[in-house]
């Protein structure tokens, strides 16, 4: 059938065409300012083609290699525990507050809301985490503080399981004998994908560019994660350059180095997020379709 509309789609692929441009131009350029030569970033800026290009700040990098891949493990181990217990933790408690009948209910919705507002402070978090859990240079300090649950979590997924998923389904399951922990497992979970495949690339994020808790909670650097590890190399070499002499100073790519952190430190999520994008998609509409 011949197209209606040919001008009107026409448009339409050429502004998704620019808009992607657009999104994508500030990656390829932190990128190419990775590999251009410092003292052509200093004199000529920032430039999508450059006069000179140098390996430098990688070669930098890659010099702390076993304490790159180090911090890589240790930061993807944090990341895969803590999305797994905040999903599991978030989507029992949203499973619980989807049900009509629930004693409290509006209680626990309250207390829920409540926590987006108000919180006890850092200095009393951290009296708390340190002298109660004991759990400072270990690896719970990067898992259980600030993420672990999350309120906008738990309200997104329980306005999803209000909305996306029959009442009928739970009430059949229950005349058949189902426990409510089968119901959760078979009828839940199974339907609840996109929304919690969402929320799992929220938290996972949060996980994976979290630098505060290593800041507050680990003072030892073998234990630090990618974020944390990658701001201590900057930090060495600003360091360097303001101590070194001035002809080895200016053998310190010091402003490529800081784009060849940033770029990095994002290659996960590239290569990871493209596999998730139709839950993402999905997931994030109707969970913010209101009951």
């Amino acid at each position: 059938m011949k197209n209606r509309y040919p001008v009107t789609q026409l448009i339409a692929y050429i502004f998704l065409i620019l808009m992607t441009v657009c999104i994508l131009s500030p990656l390829v350029l932190l990128f190419i300012s990775s590999i251009t030569d410092e003292s052509t970033l200093i004199v000529n800026g920032y430039s999508f083609m450059p006069d000179k290009l140098s390996l430098e700040a990688y070669s930098y990098i890659f010099t702390k290699g076993e304490s790159i891949l180090r911090s890589y493990r240790t930061t993807i181990l944090v990341t895969i525990i803590g999305t797994a217990g905040n999903l599991l933790l978030s989507s029992m408690f949203a499973f619980g507050l989807s049900q009509p009948n629930l004693p409290g209910r509006k209680f626990l919705s309250f207390f829920v809301f409540f926590t987006m507002l108000f919180n006890g402070g850092l200095v009393p978090s951290y009296l708390m985490w340190t002298g109660t859990f004991h759990i400072k240079n270990t690896i719970w300090a990067l898992i259980l503080p600030n993420f672990l649950m999350s309120a906008m979590n738990v309200i997104l997924m329980r306005t999803y399981f209000m909305t996306s998923i029959p009442g009928a389904l739970y009430e059949s399951a229950e005349i058949d004998g189902a426990s409510q922990f089968t119901i959760f497992r078979k009828i839940v979970i199974p339907l609840g994908k996109p929304i919690l495949v969402t929320m799992g690339v929220f938290t996972g994020l949060a996980y994976w560019n979290d630098w505060t808790n290593g800041l507050y909670y680990i003072t030892d650097t073998r234990k630090f994660g990618i974020q944390n590890y990658l701001n201590k190399l900057i930090t060495d070499a600003q360091f360097l350059m303001q101590n070194a002499t001035m002809s080895s100073s200016q053998l310190m790519p010091s402003m490529s180095i800081k784009m060849a952190i940033a770029f990095i430190a994002i290659i996960p999520i590239l290569i990871v997020y493209p596999f998730l994008q139709k839950y993402f998609q999905s997931g994030i509409s109707l969970g913010a379709v209101k009951g």
